[in-house]
């Protein structure tokens, strides 16, 4: 697996895992930091500008009969509205424009990395998934339970303390309960962040080698060239598959916040 934090020059590359390689675009660094601007936060910048352009368009001048853009703008925000409110009930609608936000960044990070990459580009330049390396997915992770303790605390004091204990469980079990609740608990960003890396990651593992058997396959030559179709339509079919996953990883990771939150919000149930 290439290393996250590897930092490499403006090279090509054809392997595998290549795509993956976090290389710098504007090296910088102060007193032994690396701190440059990488095509990782090239394309999380790109996911944020899309999702803000498609919101700009989607409300600039609302209808009565809304349009293509103003339709998708308001299924896309009825559906985590109703995803929030339907798992934290109304006291979780004001944690509405951070689900929305997580969402939209993650399913745009997702979908855009799964563009072509235009010809001729270095490789610093071409489409890359930052959700595919486990330090981005992380990070929202982490973001996401210090908010569930903040608001657990703030909203209940000592009580969000219940989360570990839950009422109506006799005093022996809960030697055996409590620690399991806590580790648990304390499991929650790393599964959060390893289910969103592990599927993005190994999707565009298989689209990449399923690329490279049409490219070996076409350059044999003769009748072994026409095998080329086989893995060429697998690639299409995985292909096709990847924007379920982009999508579907998007909702699993806004989903499981909104249920943290709910625990925050209510520890006692």
């Amino acid at each position: 697996m290439t290393a996250d934090f590897m930092i490499k020059p403006f090279v090509a590359f054809a392997g595998p895992l290549d795509q993956f390689e976090i290389v710098p675009i504007f090296p910088f660094g102060a007193e032994g930091l690396d701190l440059a601007f990488t095509n990782s936060s090239l394309w999380m910048m790109i996911s944020v500008i899309v999702a803000c352009l498609f919101m700009f368009y989607a409300t600039r001048s609302p209808q009565l009969v809304p349009g293509r853009m103003q339709a998708a703008g308001e299924m896309l925000y009825q559906f985590v509205s109703d995803m929030l409110r339907g798992v934290t009930g109304n006291d979780g609608m004001k944690f509405f424009p951070y689900i929305f936000t997580l969402f939209l960044f993650i399913l745009m990070c997702n979908m855009l990395g799964l563009w072509p990459t235009i010809p001729g580009l270095p490789h610093a330049l071409h489409t890359f998934t930052p959700t595919s390396h486990i330090i981005v997915t992380l990070a929202l992770a982490l973001l996401t339970i210090s908010i569930v303790i903040i608001t657990g605390f703030a909203q209940n004091g000592l009580g969000f303390l219940k989360l570990f204990a839950p009422s109506g469980v006799p005093l022996p079990m809960l030697f055996l309960i409590v620690p399991i609740e806590i580790v648990s608990f304390l499991s929650r960003p790393l599964s959060l962040a390893i289910r969103l890396f592990a599927n993005m990651f190994a999707g565009h593992l298989i689209l990449k080698l399923f690329a490279g058997f049409v490219v070996s396959l076409a350059g044999v030559g003769g009748i072994i060239t026409g095998l080329a179709i086989f893995p060429l339509l697998g690639n299409v079919a995985i292909f096709l598959l990847e924007i379920l996953v982009a999508f579907l990883q998007a909702y699993i990771f806004a989903i499981l916040s909104c249920m943290y939150l709910a625990d925050a919000l209510h520890p006692d149930h």
